[in-house]
């Protein structure tokens, strides 16, 4: 079931009910079911059964995530009561961190977002060290300076969020490029080669020219028996389709024509039988 939380929640939460159903009475199945209602947003739900593992067990590592269904279900005040508890003293400094999350995002919620940024400096946010938790939390702080009008400081740390930011938890990078002004174009977008291949495939439109499907080279669409060579074709841009009739020569110019042949090979046989008798 915890394999299907990032990629299926849904069914994760499916699986989470059948299992409170056959082992309610274990611990690590009512924190498993909390956390497949937390990651589809029954926080009422995910309250109850991280309650419940928390009664079983006596450990205050949920107590975060707790604060933060109060946060869900639009009790941020009880959060922030939360964060005062004394169970925080007993969260390791990965939980410490995460209920500094939480209490800056019911500010948030409650629209304090001075006292937001201010919830978030802390020794963690300024250590250049870089823990699993550092993108989110520097990510978290650059949010907070923009809801608070600080635009200008926010994109430092969205830089340095999403220098710490290895593993892709956050969109620090998308954001910072956001501020500014870069647009990002993803080359596999199949959409995208879909319309590159429209483009592609769009018949070119000759320049000044008015497009017309009118103009035919070839108008014996039957048998076209002679092929030429594109040097051998000069197309003329004002053809009409229309093949003008070839003048015939003059009757005179036949005449002459012929009679010269004929005395051409008058003369041949003579030199011939002269040959012949010499």
């Amino acid at each position: 079931m915890a394999r299907l939380l990032d990629t299926e929640p849904e069914e994760a939460y499916h699986y989470s009910r059948v299992a409170l159903r056959l082992a309610s009475r274990v611990a690590a199945v009512r924190e498993a079911a909390g956390f497949a209602s937390y990651i589809t947003q029954r926080y009422s739900e995910a309250l109850t059964e991280f309650r419940a593992a928390r009664r079983m067990t006596g450990r205050a590592d949920l107590w975060p995530v707790m604060a933060d269904c109060e946060r869900g279900l639009g009790r941020p005040e009880r959060a922030l009561a939360m964060a005062g508890e004394p169970e925080v003293k007993q969260l390791d400094k990965a939980g410490q961190v995460e209920m500094r999350l939480v209490a800056a995002g019911a500010r948030g919620d409650m629209e304090q977002f001075d006292a937001a940024v201010v919830t978030l400096q802390s020794p963690e946010l300024a250590s250049s060290a870089v823990h699993p938790w550092t993108a989110r939390l520097r990510y978290a702080y650059a949010e907070a300076l923009i809801a608070a009008g600080r635009g200008d400081e926010a994109r430092d740390w969205f830089a340095k969020a999403a220098e710490a930011d290895t593993d892709g938890t956050t969109n620090a990078s998308e954001r910072l490029a956001e501020i500014d002004g870069v647009e990002f174009i993803d080359v596999l977008d199949p959409e995208l080669a879909e319309d590159d291949a429209e483009q592609d495939e769009a018949p070119a439109k000759k320049r000044g020219a008015d497009n017309s499907e009118d103009r035919v080279i070839f108008e014996d669409e039957e048998d076209v028996e002679e092929y030429y060579d594109e040097d051998d074709l000069e197309i003329d841009e004002e053809f009409d389709g229309v093949v003008p009739e070839r003048a015939e020569a003059p009757e005179a110019g036949r005449a002459d024509v012929t009679d010269k042949a004929e005395k051409a090979e008058k003369a041949d046989k003579v030199e011939a039988e002269g040959d012949a008798r010499g």
